[in-house]
């Protein structure tokens, strides 16, 4: 289980680390702008983090699904308000989100038992 964990963030820091020295200035731009996007503003982290997550959700991104779980936890977003949030994501979805439900769940089970 925090092999998982560690896995995702460690692969998620090298790549990172890879994509940001080849020095692409569209792509640093993106990557500040995405750091930008979820700071404190009219909207309290926490939205913004639920947000993404179900953005991530019906987009069916797996990592961003995991890396917005990541910072609910971080941000001590209850597992009800997570659950309440997925829910709306797989009502603007539809059913092809479940599966990307079902590992946004187990991940989060891993961080709370981490």
């Amino acid at each position: 289980m925090e092999n998982k964990i560690e896995h995702f963030r460690q692969y998620r820091e090298k790549m990172n680390a890879a994509i940001l020295e080849k020095d692409n200035l569209v792509i640093k731009r993106i990557f500040n702008l995405d750091t930008n996007a979820y700071r404190e503003g009219s909207l309290d982290q926490q939205s913004k983090e639920l947000i993404g997550l179900c953005t991530s959700l019906v987009l069916r991104c797996d990592d961003c699904v995991k890396y917005h779980l990541e910072q609910c936890y971080k941000l001590k977003i209850s597992t009800a308000v997570l659950m309440e949030a997925m829910a709306i994501a797989n009502v603007v979805g539809g059913t092809i989100v479940i599966p990307h439900l079902r590992k946004a769940v187990e991940y989060w089970d891993m961080l709370r038992k981490h």
